[in-house]
Order: C-alpha cells, then sequence, then structure tokens
C-alpha cells in the first residue's frame, strides 16, 4: 500500500472506515479516495483526526456506484479499489428488489468498467455469505456480482488488472447488524429472536480489514477467498448481551436461513484449504487458453501460500451450523466489550 493511491467505494460505511483507519496506521499510501454517496458522513470522516495523516492526501468523492462516469473521473490514477458499496439490508432488498439490483450488480459492473478505463493493477469485491446458494434477493446480488467479478479476468486482455472476491459472514457491531439491535431492544426487557436453532458465522470489523489487505498481497486475480471464522448461536449471542432479558421467539423472516454458507458443496470441487481460509478457484475448461495461462492450480495449490494448500473433500461445505468452531457466551461477552 505505500506509495499507492487507494480508492473504496461505500467508504463511509463500518467496513470503509476501518479499512482506511488501519491503512493510514501501517502504511504510507500517496492518496485515499473515499467515494460514497453520503456527504454528511464525509462531512464527519473529514473532522475526525482517524482519517488524516501527514504525506498522504485525502480525497472525498460524492458519487454513486450506479454512475459509471462519476466512477471513472474519480478512479483516474487509482492504484488499487475496494469496493464495499451495496444495499446490504436483506428486508430492504425483498422490498425494492430493482434497488439492489441497480447498486449490487450494475454497480458492480460499473465499477470493473471504470477499473479498466482507469488501468487500475488490483480489485478486490467485498461478498457476503447470503451469496452462497442464495435464497433471498440480496444473496442473489451479491452471488451475480461475484460472479462478474471474478469473469473481468477472462477478458482483460492485454490490461494489468487484476479482479477477485472476499466473501465472509456477518461483521459484529457492522450498522444494521444484530448485536447493536439487541443492545439496543435490551432497554426493553425482551429481545426478539426469529429462530432459537439459528446460527452465524461472525468476524470482527479488524478481522475483516486484515482479511482483504492480506488477500491483496497475495492475489493471483480470480480467486474468492473465505477466512476461517467461528459461528456462534443467536441464543447464545442473546445471553451475552442480556441473560435477563425475556426471549420472545417472532419467527424466520422472509428470505433467511437458519444456517448460513459460506462455501456450498458444488463450490468445494474447485475450493483448497489453506491453515486459515479457502480459496474458490475459478472454474476453467479445457481448451480455455487464457485461464489455463492465469490458472495452473497445483502451482497454486504449492506457491500461493508458505505452506502448501489441500484440495477439499467430496461434499465438503462450510456451514455455520455444522462448523466445528464456535463461540462461547463468555467469548461473545468478552468480544461485544472489546466491541
Amino acid at each position: 500500500m505505500n506509495g499507492k493511491t487507494i480508492l473504496i467505494t461505500g467508504g463511509t460505511g463500518s467496513f470503509g472506515k476501518k479499512f482506511i483507519e488501519t491503512v493510514l496506521k501501517r502504511y504510507s499510501p500517496k492518496k485515499i479516495i473515499i467515494y460514497s454517496r453520503d456527504e454528511l458522513k464525509q462531512f464527519e470522516m473529514q473532522q475526525d483526526s482517524r482519517f488524516k495523516k501527514d504525506g498522504v492526501l485525502m480525497r472525498y468523492f460524492i458519487g454513486d456506484v450506479r454512475d459509471k462516469e462519476r466512477l471513472i473521473r474519480a478512479m483516474t490514477g487509482v492504484d488499487y479499489v475496494v469496493h464495499a458499496a451495496a444495499l446490504k439490508q436483506v428486508p430492504a432488498a425483498e422490498y425494492n428488489p430493482f434497488e439492489a439490483v441497480k447498486t449490487n450488480i450494475i454497480g458492480g459492473q460499473n465499477v470493473i468498467d471504470a477499473c479498466f478505463e482507469c488501468n487500475v493493477k488490483k480489485v478486490i469485491a467485498l461478498s457476503t455469505d447470503k451469496a452462497a446458494a442464495p435464497i433471498n434477493l440480496y444473496g442473489a446480488t451479491k452471488l451475480t456480482s461475484d460472479k462478474l467479478f471474478i469473469a473481468a479476468n477472462n477478458y482483460k486482455g492485454t490490461h494489468d488488472i487484476k479482479f477477485s472476491v472476499v466473501r465472509y459472514g456477518n461483521v459484529m457491531g457492522s450498522r444494521g447488524s444484530v448485536i447493536p439491535f439487541f443492545l439496543e431492544k435490551k432497554k426493553t426487557g425482551v429481545l426478539p429472536i426469529t429462530d432459537e436453532r439459528m446460527t452465524r458465522f461472525n468476524i470482527t470489523l479488524q478481522q475483516g480489514v486484515d482479511f482483504v489487505l492480506r488477500s491483496f498481497e497475495i492475489m493471483w486475480g480470480g480467486e474468492l477467498f473465505v477466512p476461517k471464522i467461528p459461528s456462534y448461536r443467536i441464543t447464545d449471542l442473546a445471553k451475552a448481551v442480556a441473560p435477563d432479558c425475556k426471549i420472545e421467539v417472532v419467527g424466520i423472516r422472509p428470505g433467511e436461513k437458519i444456517h448460513e454458507e459460506m462455501i456450498t458443496e458444488a463450490d468445494a470441487l474447485n475450493t483448497i484449504e489453506f491453515d486459515d481460509y479457502y480459496v474458490i478457484l475459478p472454474s476453467v475448461q479445457l481448451g480455455d487458453i487464457q485461464s489455463l495461462k492465469l490458472w495452473d492450480t497445483e502451482k497454486f495449490r504449492l506457491t500461493s501460500n508458505h505452506k502448501p494448500g489441500k484440495f477439499c473433500e467430496f461434499g465438503f461445505k462450510y456451514n455455520s451450523g455444522s462448523n466445528p468452531h464456535f463461540l462461547s457466551v463468555d467469548e461473545l461477552k468478552e468480544l461485544i466489550q472489546k466491541m
């Protein structure tokens, strides 16, 4: 990141702010461009000392990923792009389906086209566990976006550019997530739970940022990176937040799963496991010369990490319900206190 110009879409969101704060602490980039449509959040960031560093130019662009021309203007001279902008709320996407399509799918393609236009070097798009075997519109739009970013490597031609995707689970404490919701409901003495069997993957904002930064270092272009992270039971989370509160089971919302997946059985056929993460490789068809040049699968398995990876067994899936690592109530309490 040293000496580079970095643009992050959705830069005023929970992930964007933590990413920028971390980059400014650890590196000395030439310039950071925050691209978002919320002028108030941009104004607030400009007043915050966490987002200032001597010698680093901070630029704030008002813009929407739906506007390709504005993206092209913002990306001029950019080396790396992190695409974090999305409509993320499941109920909102169900109620406003084409708005989710315009932002998450068309907006994603606009980012890809702008990166080609401006000769960006590396691009990482953020995904979600809801994109694996999706049953709601949000997950379906993010799966489509993932496919667009992976496929962009197939037609890059002479462009020196790499596109990859990072997929992980619920970000602890992010805007609109369950922990802030429970903390607010704690005041009423009642915590509404959709289903007592429900489990979710869990990752902190800092862990998410660190994983994206690591992915930038090791990416070939075309991978979908999945970190190994713990799960929690929704009932354990309720005990950690408010052990004295009454539990009210309200039923599963439209488009909601009991357990989330990040790697399906079908994905596992092209997945390599490393010590602390998985990589879903792009599908390579025989005779596809361009892909074969890019993806020497055995070379990737042996050389893309300090320790060789191994192919996942047939039938493997990475599911929050069958995950071998679950957070205890005490561990959840400790993480909530830190948050």
